[in-house]
Formats: C-alpha cells, sequence, structure tokens
C-alpha cells in the first residue's frame, strides 16, 4: 500500500481459469469499484493487465487509487482490501497465486485451503520446526 499526499494506492493479484475469466473480472471489477467509490470516492480509479498468462488462465494483477482522507489510510485501505479478497474468493480465484500467503492474505488462504491440507502442512511444520521458530503465526497461530 502507498499512501501520502491525500492518494491510497495498492495492487492486488489472482489467478483464473480462462472459461471463468470474464465473469471473474465482471465480478471483481463491481465489487471493488463500489468499495473504492464508497471509500475513496468517485475519483477513484481501477485498473487490471495480466502478468502471467498461462494455457489454463490468465494471473490478473489489479491496481488501484485514489484521494484518501488524511488519517483515514489504513481503515480506508483495509475496506478496500477486505472487498477484494471477497470479490475473488467468491468469484473463483486465488488469494495466493505465486506471492504466496504471508500475514495479509492468511485469512483468505484459510477460507480456501481445504482442511485435510492444513493438517498436513501443521504436521509437516510441527515435524521440521517443533519450537516453532520459522515464521510464527504466518500459516498458523504459534
Amino acid at each position: 500500500m502507498t499512501a501520502g499526499l491525500g492518494l491510497l494506492s495498492d495492487t492486488f493479484e489472482t489467478a483464473i481459469t480462462w472459461d471463468q475469466w470474464p465473469e471473474f473480472d465482471g465480478e471483481v471489477r463491481e465489487r471493488v469499484g463500489r468499495a473504492l467509490r464508497e471509500t475513496l470516492g468517485e475519483d477513484a480509479q481501477l485498473s487490471c493487465r495480466f502478468t502471467h498468462v498461462y494455457a489454463d488462465g490468465p494471473a490478473p494483477y489489479y491496481s488501484f487509487s485514489g484521494p484518501v482522507e488524511i488519517g483515514n489510510e489504513l481503515e480506508s485501505w483495509q475496506v478496500i482490501k477486505d472487498a477484494a479478497v471477497d470479490a475473488v474468493i467468491d468469484a473463483g480465484g486465488t488469494v495466493t497465486h505465486h506471492h504466496a500467503v504471508g500475514r495479509m492474505h492468511r485469512d483468505g488462504w484459510e477460507r480456501q485451503r481445504p482442511e485435510l491440507f492444513g493438517e498436513v502442512l501443521r504436521a509437516a511444520k510441527h515435524s521440521l520446526d517443533p519450537h516453532g521458530v520459522l515464521n510464527p503465526g504466518v500459516l498458523f497461530d504459534s
């Protein structure tokens, strides 16, 4: 996120199959666009480009920006980020793509990953990192 001098700007990336792309893009633009207008006003902008293109589908990279009230940058960003994560998941995209999870995407990742996968990964982490020193609290609660 970039915020300064009254401007908020950030990006989010996902991946989707070609057959789902047109409906996906429409849903994401509608929902994130609504959050932008409600949060940043009518001058907010949303754009999209492909950062990767695969045989199965694209990796769309959305950018947004708009005027933000000084002192309200983080709250405004969170509203937009939540709308983006919800829209991406609800429309069938992934919140992790090639940038992985991290703390910022953990909630979305937990909504998308199968429970069995979580159990297996938790067991592997416990076996390889029994004292929990590697990235504590990133994928699982410490």
